[in-house]
C-alpha cells in the first residue's frame, strides 16, 4: 500500500502542482489509533482530495515508490561521479558494460 504522502504527490502532480511541501502546504497527522495518517491541514490552491480520489492514485504511487527504491539502489551501485569519470577515461567499454549490468539487475516498473 502506497504511503499517503506519495498519493498526495501524485494527486497534486495530476492537478498542476509539481512540488508539495509537507511542512507548509500539506500537513499530515497520525493519531496512533490504528486509523493511519490523514490530512490535518491543506494549504494548496487546488481542492483537497477525498479519500476516494487519493485511493485512485494507489497504483501510480506504488510505482513511484518502487522506482524510487530502484533509483537509490542504482545510485549506490554506480559509484561516485569522480570514480565513473576515471573509469570512463581508462576503459569506456567496461564502464558501459558495468552500468548496463546495474540497470539490468535493477529494472524500473
Amino acid at each position: 500500500m502506497a504511503q499517503l504522502s506519495n498519493k498526495i504527490k501524485e494527486y497534486c502532480k495530476a492537478n498542476g502542482v509539481s512540488n508539495v511541501d509537507f511542512l507548509n502546504d500539506v500537513k499530515l497527522q497520525d493519531d496512533s489509533n490504528g486509523q493511519g495518517a490523514y490530512i490535518k491541514e491543506w494549504n494548496l490552491d487546488i481542492a483537497q482530495p477525498t479519500d476516494e480520489q487519493l485511493a485512485s492514485y494507489e497504483t501510480t504511487a506504488n510505482t513511484a515508490e518502487s522506482n524510487a527504491t530502484v533509483d537509490a539502489t542504482r545510485i549506490s551501485q554506480y559509484g561516485s561521479w569522480g570514480d565513473q569519470l576515471d573509469e570512463i577515461y581508462h576503459d569506456i567499454d567496461a564502464w558501459k558494460t558495468r552500468i548496463q549490468s546495474v540497470k539490468d539487475n535493477n529494472p524500473k516498473s
